[in-house]
């Protein structure tokens, strides 16, 4: 039996680095543009990610902070936008709901359900 085995989406990925870099593109891109538009799967998978880099951003001294966030984003630039104009925005709010999902549209193709991640 599975009993209590956690199951993680696996977005027909081979193998969890090429899952892992492809999460950290979508947060790389969400924190430079304060938004993106991709599928739902992929867009929930991310929410709480993006709930802890906030949350680290406003607890942590800055250094550790700094450490801890660049292990999920790629870029310099997106990083100083996180430190610089998203993070102080919500240092009122408790630990999530940073984050607003919004239905789009169905895609034309493969018909997956696109929605845009903003913040709030």
């Amino acid at each position: 039996m599975r009993h209590k085995v956690r199951k993680h989406l696996k977005f027909t990925r081979k193998t969890f680095q090429h899952r892992k870099a492809m999460q950290r593109n979508l947060l790389t891109s969400f924190f430079l543009h304060k938004g993106i538009t991709t599928t739902e799967k992929k867009a929930k998978s991310i929410v709480p990610m993006i709930d802890k880099l906030i949350n680290t951003a406003n607890s942590k001294d800055e250094m550790n902070a700094i450490r801890f966030v660049m292990q999920y984003l790629f870029t310099e630039e997106s990083s100083k936008e996180l430190f610089k104009n998203v993070a102080p925005k919500y240092k009122w709010k408790k630990s999530s709901g940073f984050t607003k999902i919004v239905p789009v549209k169905y895609r034309d193709g493969d018909n997956a359900k696109l929605v845009a991640l903003r913040l709030i």
